[in-house]
């Protein structure tokens, strides 16, 4: 993959249109790109990323790319990244726009609009771009396919980030496999740990189930089979259990059916007593029947005696109402005139009520013809009345004018008020508009002031802190210095006291007949003897190893020193002199000077709208004053029209309201006179009819009573009966004939007679002999039914138990192998020797990989002292697999990376990114990567260092790679000619690129 072309638009801090060339960049194989902090260096890489995937690095990725556009830029610019670049042989260039909040095309506010992509290839062929893709989906599976690696694993391979990997050089083995299982994708192992961890826990949840199950059909046998004997004492997962329970089973099977024959014998024998007890009890019953019916027939005859004058009373009551039942329609007809007549003279006492006194003699033909008189006189209200609504109408017109009025005067006086006091007010708008304009330059030339103090601040406390850092590095050097002297000449001592007694040392491995090492002599007849306090090779070797350590720490520590005392000086040299509360006092007037002005600046808008806004209230109040002016003239004329027209319309009307208070009034009063004498008349006519009907249905009642043998018509009433008073006579005579039938009919049957000569019989000892022979039937049929139901359950019990016996041991056996395969890949089988999880294994053999990728750079880096070597030792109490170690070839020695001084680390961790950019690329299947980025960490070195770390990087171009460095350091735009600058100012940030030449 190489980057060509990279443009920037509205992203991050670049508020306009940014292009870097990156062709130009890499002509030279290294490029630098530096700048202020805060200026944008990284918003350079995480264009390139988000061009490539969308979406920026880590943390920064939020809002949905919504906080990726740069607030410098102007509201109609739209953020935009398009990157040009070769990856696997083909020419792409991607072009992406996150969404962004646009002003709306009509009206005020904002509209979102939503993300877009493109993907173009250039045809060499046609000499021209073709679009391949617009669908975010398809642009992402496509550059992902390209490159093969995820977004993830390109931060780490192509932007590589030093912080991280010195990180990683120090992190324990947990932290390590998070960082390498992110690259290299091994969550398919950890998912074959949790599959296996799932599926044992899965088949020992069975296993235990099935037991549980077994057991559990056992209790059911057991409580089926009653009183049998106690199950075996067994727990699920027992040894043996199956067996116990099956064998248990069988026997209570056995009890169980011959319980069975026995109760069999018992029913049937049960059965036979009863069938004797029912007979005989329905005998008993049959006799008592008869006797009892005996009884019952001879007690109703005698009832039905004493009751027969009553019997002949409702026979003659009978008969008058046959006789009355002639009279009843005239009854019927002389009751509904009567209530008739009785309404009607109701009715006309109502009427005559509501009329004057002067009607209460009149007739019914007299109160019409007074009807007809009022409403002739009503008549002739018509007219009136429409006057009388004109008149209405003018008064309310008239007083409407009369409010018109009063507000326009109101109008007038508040417009008069207001205006006196315009000029006043435009010269305070004004004023206050000239005031925020001052306001505004003078925080402009405070806020120009504020940058270069608030660096001679930091500089200040820096200065302060590296004058503490100094006098604490200069006292940790000469300590070091001092046990770095006392540390040799305690070697030297030992060292001579050891060639002091050398001869006691090589005497020591004489043999007799082996010649000397120094004479050559066989015979050794007086060797010397080491003495008290003799100093062997291990002490001496000892004291050079402490020394040595002491004269490193000592190096260190005035390296460490040197730098502390160039960082002073710089920072001395920026900040100069002046005390530090001085600076921070004068930052904080200058700060509130600039808060100020500001705040005052703020109202410069505020103060141009209220002086707009004034302007307008006075245009509008001139305009107010003349239209009052224009109505009030108008209103003049009008009034006066209205009332001459008031005057003639009242004097008219007074005329014909007569003593009503209107002409409404007197025709609500015609009216109401008319409707009631009307309504009196007809009432007068209903009342003399109703008394004629009354006369004629007396004479007609008088007639019909006679005809049917009555004296009187009240005789004739009492006589007629009801339809419920003769439903309920005609009921009782026939009972009464009914039961005189039945009783004759029983007293006449030859069995009931025979049967009423006998002895009375005992029902109840019948009774309770059946019901005694019954209940030992229902016990012996219980019994039988509950010895089948246990023989049943029992054998179906036994049946699914024996079932689930089979099905369990291939279930058990499975379990065995699952749970062993999972301990094994958990790390927590003893066959597992190192403790090591399977997705950890996985993840130990990438990187020894990188370690050994990495070790090239690093011999070259350190001079050939260092090596990276992989370690599967455990560290405490944790699981082996990622331990990295560090091989020092001046000493021999192997000890972790934790130890590397803060130079090492960044070379350690430099080679380490490099070494797994090429195993990520080898596992991405061996796309070029010719484009790198590496991040800070260059400061820490000293020059030869840097020389060596910078030949290092060289070289990666013999495979035609380009690196650009990120960094700080004042030293690097001097060796690296090739550079890429980020100015930051005030209205965003800008791209200054230089090239090799």
């Amino acid at each position: 993959m190489r980057l060509h072309r990279l443009d920037i638009t509205a992203f991050g801090p670049f508020g306009g249109e940014q292009h870097v060339d990156f062709d130009e960049l890499s002509a030279a194989g290294l490029f630098l790109l530096h700048g202020p902090t805060g200026a944008g260096k990284t918003s350079v890489l995480d264009a390139v990323c988000y061009a490539l995937y969308g979406a920026v690095p880590g943390a920064r990725q939020s809002g949905q790319g919504l906080t990726l556009r740069s607030d410098h830029a102007a509201p109609g610019t739209r953020t935009a990244i398009r990157l040009e670049l070769t990856v696997a042989g083909r020419r792409l260039e991607i072009t992406r726009q996150p969404p962004w909040a646009r002003p709306k095309k009509r009206g005020s506010g904002t509209t979102t609009d939503k993300a877009q992509s493109w993907l173009r290839e250039y045809d060499a062929a046609a000499a021209a771009w073709k679009d391949l893709s617009r669908s975010h989906q398809e642009i992402g599976e496509e550059i992902t396919q390209l490159l093969g690696m995820s977004r993830e694993q390109f931060c780490q391979v192509v932007l590589l980030p030093q912080g991280d990997f010195a990180r990683f050089l120090r992190a324990d083995a947990e932290a390590r496999g998070k960082l390498l299982g992110r690259l290299f994708d091994t969550q398919r192992f950890a998912e074959v740990e949790k599959r296996l961890a799932e599926r044992r826990r899965t088949a020992e949840a069975q296993v235990r189930a099935a037991d549980t199950e077994l057991l559990a059909d056992a209790h059911r046998m057991h409580q089926a089979a009653g009183d049998a004997e106690a199950l075996p004492d067994l727990a699920p997962g027992d040894p043996g259990l199956a067996e116990a329970v099956l064998t248990w089973a069988a026997v209570a099977r056995s009890t169980a059916r011959e319980r069975l024959t026995v109760a069999h014998s018992a029913r049937t024998a049960a059965a036979a007593a009863h069938d004797s007890a029912e007979r005989e009890l329905d005998d008993v019953r049959e006799v008592a029947r008869l006797q009892r019916r005996f009884a019952d027939a001879r007690e109703r005859a005698a009832r039905l005696e004493e009751h027969a004058d009553a019997y002949r009373q409702a026979r003659a009551r009978m008969e008058r109402g046959r006789k009355a039942e002639a009279v009843a329609p005239a009854l019927d007809l002389r009751d509904s005139t009567e209530a008739e007549h009785r309404r009607a003279a109701a009715r006309e006492a109502r009427a005559r009520e509501l009329l004057p006194e002067t009607f209460a003699g009149a007739g019914a033909a007299g109160l019409a013809v007074a009807a007809r008189k009022a409403a002739e006189e009503l008549g002739g209200l018509e007219s009136a009345r429409r006057a009388e609504q004109r008149l209405a109408g003018l008064v309310a017109e008239r007083d409407t004018l009369d409010r018109q009025e009063r507000a326009d005067e109101d109008v007038l006086q508040d417009a008069a008020s207001w205006l006196a006091g315009w000029d006043a007010t435009r010269a305070a708008r004004q004023a206050d508009i000239e005031h925020a304009q001052d306001a505004a330059t003078r925080a402009e030339q405070l806020a120009v002031q504020r940058e270069p103090a608030r660096r001679r601040l930091d500089a200040a406390r820096r200065r302060d802190r590296f004058a503490r850092d100094t006098d604490d590095a200069q006292e940790q050097a000469l300590a070091s210095r001092e046990r770095a002297t006392e540390a040799r000449a305690h070697w030297l001592d030992l060292k001579e006291q050891r060639l002091n007694n050398i001869a006691a040392e090589l005497a020591a491995h004489l043999t007799d007949g082996a010649p000397c090492a120094v004479c050559g002599a066989t015979e050794h007849p007086a060797p010397a003897q080491k003495t008290d306090g003799h100093v062997d090779r291990e002490a001496e070797e000892r004291a050079l190893a402490a020394y040595q350590h002491a004269d490193g720490q000592r190096a260190e520590d005035e390296r460490r020193l040197g730098l502390v005392r160039e960082a002073l000086a710089a920072a001395t040299a920026e900040a100069g002199d002046t005390p530090t509360g001085q600076l921070a006092d004068d930052m904080d007037e200058l700060e509130r000077l600039h808060t100020e002005a500001r705040a005052a600046a703020s109202g410069l808008h505020a103060s141009r709208e209220a002086l707009a806004q004034a302007e307008r209230e006075h245009e509008r109040r001139v305009a107010a004053q003349r239209e009052a002016e224009v109505r009030a003239a108008s209103r003049a004329a009008r009034r006066d029209a209205l009332d001459r027209e008031r005057s003639a319309l009242e004097e008219e009307l007074a005329h014909v309201r007569g003593d009503a208070d209107s002409v409404a009034a007197r025709s609500a009063q015609l009216e109401r006179q008319a409707a009631r004498l009307s309504d009196a008349a007809d009432a007068a006519r209903g009342a003399e009819e109703a008394a004629q009907r009354l006369k004629a249905a007396d004479a007609r009642l008088a007639d019909a009573a006679f005809r049917a043998g009555f004296d009187t018509p009240q005789a004739a009433a009492a006589a007629l009966l009801d339809d419920t008073a003769h439903r309920e006579l005609q009921r009782r005579l026939d009972a009464w004939q009914h039961d005189e039938t039945a009783v004759r009919a029983v007293l006449a049957e030859a069995d009931t007679s025979a049967a009423a000569q006998q002895t009375p019989v005992d029902l109840r000892a019948a009774e309770r002999a059946a019901e005694t022979a019954a209940r030992r039937l229902q016990d012996a049929v219980s019994a039988q039914d509950a010895a089948a139901r246990r023989c049943a359950e029992l054998d179906r019990l036994s049946a699914r138990a024996a079932a689930g016996v089979r099905r369990l041991g291939p279930l058990r056996a499975e379990y065995d192998r699952v749970a062993r395969l999972a301990g094994l890949a958990a790390g927590t089988s003893a066959d597992n020797e190192r403790k090591m999880r399977l997705e950890s294994y996985v993840l130990a053999a990438r990187l020894e990989q990188v370690a050994a990728a990495a070790t090239a750079r690093l011999q070259r880096m350190s001079s050939g002292r260092y090596t990276l070597v992989h370690s599967d030792d455990r560290s405490g109490r944790g699981r082996s697999g990622l331990g990295l170690h560090v091989v020092d070839a001046w000493t021999g020695r192997e000890r972790d990376t934790a130890t590397l001084s803060g130079g090492e680390t960044f070379f350690a961790s430099l080679a380490l990114a490099l070494g797994l950019a090429d195993v990520v690329t080898d596992e991405a299947g061996g796309v070029r990567l010719d484009t790198l980025f590496i991040d800070e960490g260059f400061g820490s070195l000293d020059d030869q260092t840097l020389d060596e770390v910078l030949d290092v990087l060289d070289s990666l171009r013999e495979r035609d790679r380009s690196v650009g460095i990120v960094s700080h350091v004042a030293d690097l735009r001097r060796r690296i000619h090739a550079q890429l600058e980020i100015v930051k100012g005030r209205t965003g940030s800008v791209v200054r690129q230089r090239g090799a030449g």
